[in-house]
């Protein structure tokens, strides 16, 4: 995995991965008409609060990001991608790996679900011992 990782496209300067996780989650909840809080991707990314809201204020200094008031109660602030986040999502997704996909058309559906389920189970028995 760790191999795989590394053949990877390069990110731009500054821009780490966890940009990329974020991204799709926000995209994926806002497909669902959800509006994205910083609390929504500390949840289901499984990552404390603090560390999410210090990698979204990089985001919006970077201008991949911006956050936006709730019209119902101003204490609640909602994310967006800007234009310039929705592009590196779009590079780094869509275009990578849409010309990937395709290749990997011949493995099976349930030998993949097989295989990931597999790897979550260790990783999840193993991070017992490793934290």
């Amino acid at each position: 995995a760790q191999r795989i990782r590394a053949m990877l496209p390069t990110l731009p300067d500054g821009v780490t991965p966890s940009y990329i996780h974020f991204f799709d989650l926000i995209e994926t909840m806002e497909q669902k008409g959800m509006r994205v809080k910083i609390s929504d991707i500390s949840d289901r990314l499984g990552i404390p609060r603090p560390g999410v809201t210090r990698t979204v204020k990089e985001m919006e200094a970077k201008g991949y990001l911006q956050k936006f008031s709730s019209a119902q109660d101003k204490r609640v602030t909602y994310l967006s991608m800007t234009e310039a986040g929705k592009a590196l999502s779009r590079k780094y997704n869509e275009e990578f790996f849409s010309q990937l996909a395709p290749l990997l058309l011949d493995i099976k559906e349930d030998c993949t679900i097989r295989t990931i389920t597999k790897m979550y189970n260790i990783m999840s028995e193993r991070r017992i011992f490793l934290t």
